[in-house]
Formats: structure tokens, sequence, C-alpha cells
């Protein structure tokens, strides 16, 4: 069988959508060769892609489907012949069929004799199905933005489409899109080969073929050249290293066809800035990797991946070039620093009053003044609860949290928000506590940072956050399916993480009751944060679907409470008795719904006096007991053993289910047994709804 290549030639695709978009076009066309019956349910496929180009390569696709025999039933024998001669129903039923009448056969049905006919429907060959059906999936890859770039036309893709590569096999599958037919002609880099496009042979001779002409379009094989360029570059420079950066690691590889590495410098007097303004120019704005000493101090060098092969003479004018821009980038960032630090951030607040949040909400004056009433709000509810917390550094904190949006380093510099505050109140002579909350106000801004340092930054976090969120909500503008122009999710993954990760004694009901949003949102911010809960759980800590359903159930305010809980759950469910459990929990809750929906609604109230069987008076004393010890264990947040004192009711639960009909015939008795059922439920539930936990395949 033959192997499959496709390749789409682009003008450079942005670094940020080339992943996705690779990912996307292999799993599209896999699935349209499994739909088509031309590939296994298996197969051996690859992706590659370049800013210039994205393709895919399947091993073994077959060049023809397979034949479909098909018997379809058509009218009863009784009306399709009268007197032994056809009728016009026996006719048209052949005819549709594409057999002659005497062709078809009488099957017999419960229901009576009816014709039947066999029919052959003959598979199509790859090609003609690839043709027809490939552009549509191309066409709709998603894309952050598309182009349109064809007079006359709507089609649209992320860049105009230079050429198309279609093989199967030897041969060439002549698809149209994007105003090209696809051929067998590629190009290779754009500056390094001939220029002139050349043919590939097949498509096992892809990657060579391009390697040939000076392009690496496996991704995994250009990431690790880079990374050993990189090392091999860095040890010029005795007892260095180059900082790890997986990020701009990504964003290079995706920048490049031929990777290569050169090393350049800067004079050490700019070290006396802020290693954060050094790194952001370099890393953000001209994806260069910095360079660290021994300690892990910033050295005066940086690494630049080229698009080009370095030699004898290219190598110094690239790197003269490189370290001129640099340099002015420097420059700007060293007049900046010194040119905001003559206004100090006290000074900078009336100018909040200029900087519009939101044309609803008002400045960012406005904001802050809501932040530092929310802040202290938390902050006294945390200090009732036994936290040391310094208010006034919170307070000075939140007045000032914003005011780095007036600094010139800011506007030039967007990505250094907050941290520009924090180290302007440092060098302003303001408290470390207060340094410290501004500079991480926005902690965690991915799944990948920590949470803020201190509880006064944590909760000058949240407070902002929570704000932002309960104003926009307050507006109608909550996301909706993958729109979210305002961040709102992300903001609250970070309150998320900070009540769950941080020791700070408040409860999400806390943050949101101190937002006081109005009664038409408060519905809405529940299932929001509930749904943002849940992802943390699963993706944050790892938890499976039906323990995070199970344990959320049950409460999720106190959100390190919850992951203790989830935590428990996930170490005990492998036990027997525990799935044991959970499955007679599941059991519980089956029947007192199937009770409601025939009237009978359920007390929590047992009469002990109505208890008459052994089991049942067992499990009433077994499950109470265990309630008291549960609720000792909570308070302590024992989950492990409360959950072995939850496992070790399964002989009495086992029993009862074995021996006590619940459904009795007797009002009392029934209702009595429900009741227990309810009692045992609730009781037995602080922990989780063990109903939610999954017990079988």
């Amino acid at each position: 069988m033959p192997d499959f290549l496709l390749e789409i030639g682009l003008e450079e695709v942005p670094a940020r959508m080339i992943a996705s978009a690779q990912a996307e076009l292999l799993k599209r066309t896999l699935a349209l060769l499994t739909r088509e019956q031309f590939i296994s349910a298996d197969p051996v496929a690859h992706s590659y892609s370049t800013p210039r180009r994205l393709a895919v390569l399947v091993q073994g696709v077959q060049t023809q489907q397979p034949d479909i025999t098909e018997d379809t039933t058509g009218p009863a024998v009784k009306i399709a012949f009268k007197d032994g001669l056809p009728t016009p129903a026996a006719e048209a039923f052949a005819r549709k069929s594409g057999v002659a009448v005497s062709d078809l056969k009488t099957i017999s049905t419960p229901k009576g004799d009816y014709l039947s006919a066999t029919t052959v429907k003959k598979g199509r060959a790859a090609a003609e199905v690839l043709a027809a059906e490939l552009p549509k999936e191309i066409a709709a890859l998603y894309w952050a933005k598309n182009m349109r770039w064809i007079p006359g036309s709507n089609e649209k893709f992320v860049r105009p489409v230079l050429w198309l590569v279609c093989l199967l096999g030897d041969n060439v599958v002549p698809l149209t899109f994007a105003g090209r037919t696809a051929g067998r002609a590629t190009c290779g880099h754009r500056v390094l080969s001939t220029g002139e496009p050349f043919d590939i042979v097949a498509p096992d001779s892809y990657l060579a073929q391009l390697e040939g002409e000076y392009v690496l379009a496996d991704v995994e094989l250009r990431r690790q050249k880079i990374r050993k360029a990189l090392d091999k570059v860095t040890r010029q420079i005795p007892d260095a290293r180059w900082r790890e950066d997986e990020a701009l690691v990504d964003s290079v590889t995706h920048l490049t066809e031929w990777p290569d590495v050169l090393l350049g410098n800067f004079e050490p007097a700019y070290l006396t800035l802020p290693e954060e303004v050094l790194v952001t120019v370099m890393r953000d704005h001209q994806k260069y990797f910095a360079v660290e000493d021994a300690s892990g101090k910033l050295a005066p060098h940086f690494l630049t991946v080229t698009n080009i092969a370095l030699d004898e003479t290219n190598a110094p004018i690239i790197k003269q070039g490189n370290e001129r821009v640099l340099r002015a980038r420097f420059n700007d960032a060293r007049f900046f620093w010194e040119f905001d630090q003559r206004v100090p951030l006290a000074d900078r607040v009336a100018l909040l009053e200029n900087v519009t949040f939101q044309k609803d909400l008002g400045s960012y004056a406005k904001k802050s003044e809501r932040v530092r009433a929310l802040a202290a709000t938390l902050a006294t509810i945390a200090t009732s609860r036994g936290a040391t917390l310094d208010a006034p550094a919170i307070d000075a904190a939140a007045t000032l949290a914003k005011t780095d949006l007036t600094t010139e380093l800011v506007k030039e510099f967007t990505e250094l928000q907050g941290q520009i505050g924090g180290l302007y109140a440092a060098s302003q002579g303001l408290s470390a506590t207060v340094a410290e909350a501004i500079y991480d106000q926005y902690l965690p801004a991915s799944a990948k940072d920590s949470i803020p340092r201190s509880p006064e930054g944590a909760i000058l976090g949240l407070a902002d956050r929570i704000d932002t969120i309960s104003g926009m909500f307050s507006l109608g503008m909550e996301p909706t399916g993958s729109k979210d122009p305002f961040a709102l999710r992300r903001a609250a993954n970070s309150i998320v993480r900070i009540l769950a990760e941080s020791s700070l004694p408040i409860l999400l009901s806390d943050v949101m009751d101190a937002a006081t949003p109005a009664l038409d949102t408060t519905a809405k911010l529940l299932a929001f944060f509930a749904e943002r809960i849940d992802f943390y759980l699963r993706e944050g800590r790892d938890q499976s679907y039906d323990v995070a359903k199970a344990v959320m159930a049950s409460g999720h305010s106190d959100l390190r409470d919850l992951v203790s809980r989830s935590e428990a759950i996930t170490a005990a469910r492998g036990g027997e008795d525990f799935l044991a459990v959970s499955a007679a929990f599941k059991r519980m809750k089956n029947i007192l719904t199937q009770a409601r929906e025939k009237g009978d609604i359920p007390s929590s109230i047992v009469d002990h006096d109505l208890l008459l069987d052994p089991a049942e008076k067992l499990l009433a004393v077994t499950a109470s007991a265990a309630a008291s010890a549960i609720e000792e264990l909570q308070r302590e947040r024992n989950y492990s053993e409360a959950l072995r004192v939850i496992a070790a009711l399964r002989p009495s639960i086992d029993d009862f289910f074995d021996k006590v009909m619940v459904m009795a015939p007797g009002d009392d008795i029934r209702a009595n047994r429900l009741a227990l059922l309810t009692r045992t439920l609730n009781d037995l539930s602080r922990i989780a709804d063990f109903s939610e936990i999954v017990t079988a395949g």
C-alpha cells in the first residue's frame, strides 16, 4: 500500500498558531481516511510544520475503498406479484436496486414474505475521495485570524496559499484549494535554497529532499537542534548557562526552518537595570535567550536563534546587528526607568482618573477604590480567623497597585505591569511587604506560575480579580463558548488557585460576598466558579471527573478542604470496601429517588422503636457512630481516616440490603427505613457524594 503526503505551502504563519494547526490537520486527515476506509484503526502517521508549510504523511493507505454488499428489503410478495407476474411495485424496487426482477429474492419475516435485493456498492478510488473531501478539511482548520486574498472569492485562510503537494505513492492527487491545484512541486528555504521549486519524488523521500534544500520539517528535530546549539554556544562562556525558557524554545522552533545559534554581548553597565526589564526586552521583544552565571545572576550576553546557517562571513555581521538593536532597546528602557521615577507612585494615583478600566465601570482610579474596600473586607475576615496580616500594607498596595499603568516603562513593555510597580515601590523606599504585594498582584497568570508569595499579595490578587469578574458579570459580559475577551476564566482560575494553595483562611463564599454581586448574577457566578473549580481539580490536581463531581457535591467553598477531600478519595478508591460502599450509596440514592417519584417523601428522623430487623438496627447504630467519628475527623481534616471509617461500614450496609426490604408494605415501617437511608446518606456525605464515584467499567 502506498504512503500519502499532503503539504500546504504558505506565506509565513505566526509562530503561535502553528502547533495547533499542525495537530488539527493531522487529526482531520486521519479522520477522513478512517471514515472512508482507506487506513486501519491504528495507522502510522506523522505531521510536520515550518513557518512556510504544514504537512501530513500517512503510511499504508488503500488506493480503493472495499466494495460494500447490501441487502435491502422491498415490498411484500403479495403486493409485488399478482397471478405470478410482477407488479409495478416489484419493477420499481428492482429498478431502484439496480437489478433485474428475476434477481430479486424472497425472504420470510415475522410480518410475512417480502422481496429482497442484493446490491454491490463499488468502492471509490482514494484519489477521487481525497480530491473531493480533503479541501473541506483544510478549509475547516481553526485559525485565530484569517485572510482573504483572492479577488472575487470568499475563500480565506491564515495566510495566502502558495503551493500544494498531494501524493498517493508516486501519483499526484489533483485536489484544489484556495486557487491552487496540488502537484508534486514544493519550495526549499527562502534564502539558503536555490529558490527554484523542486519535485517531491515520493512521500517517503519528503523529509530528506527538504533537508537537502535547507528545511528541517520535523518540529522535534528542529527543537533538539536548537537546544543542542544553545548548549554548545553557551559553553564559550566559562561557568555560564542559558536561562531555560521552554515557551521561547517553542517560539523560535516555529519561527525557523534551518536554525542556528549566535552568541552576542552587551555592556555590563546595563546590568544595573532590573533583571525583569532586561529579560523582557531580550525575550519578548527580540526572541533572545538570556545567559546567567553559575549563581543564576544575569550575565552580559545573549543567544539569538537565526533562520540561516552561520559562517565566518555572515556571523560577525548578524552579531553586530543584533547587538546594536539590543543596545537601543536597553537605552530606551534605562531612559524610561530613570524618567518614571521623577514622579513617585503616590503622586500617580490621581493620574489613574485618566486611565479607563472599562467604559461602564469607570477609570482605574474607581477600580482602585473598589479593590481597596474589597481587600480590607477580606483582610478583616482572614484576621478574624487567625491570620497575621499587615493591614496598612494591604491598603497601601491596593492604592498603588495600578499606578504603574501611567509609567512610560509599562506603556513600552506592557508585559511588565505589576512587576514594574513593585520594583518602583521598592526603589522609592516603600516597605518590602507593599512592594512584593504590588509585584505579585497578577500571579498566577498561568498554570505554570506560582501564587503570590505573601498573604498580603494574595489578598490584593483576590480583590482585584473578583472586582473585575463581578463587574463584568453585572454588565452581562460573562464568557460564552470559546469567547472570553476580558480573560475572566483566567482570573477565576487564579482566584481558585490562591484559595486552594495559600494559607489564607478565606472561603470562596467570602470572596463572592465581599464583591456583593447583583442578585441576578449570583447564580451565574456560582455556576461559573463551579466550572473553574472542576477544571482546577481535573487539570491542576489530576483528579478524575467522578471524584471532582463527588467532592463538589458536598460543598466547594473551602477550596483547601476540597483538595484534601479529593486527594484522600483518589488514594482510597482502589480499596474493595470503599468501592462497595460507593455502590451501596448509589443504591440508596436510587431507592430514595424512586420513593419520591411514588409520593413517599423521606424524612431524616428515625424512630428506633420501628427498627424491627437486627440488620437495620445494626446499620442505625454503626452509621450513627461513624457519623460522629467523621465529624471529628473532618474538623481535623483527617480524611484518610474518615474514609476508612466509611469503608468499615460495608458489612452492616451489605447485611441491611441482603436482609431488609426497604419498600415494605407497612407505611410506617417503609417510611422509617427510608428515613434511615436518608440520614445515613446525609451523615456520611459530608466528605463527598459517594454515589458519584464510578465503581465499574
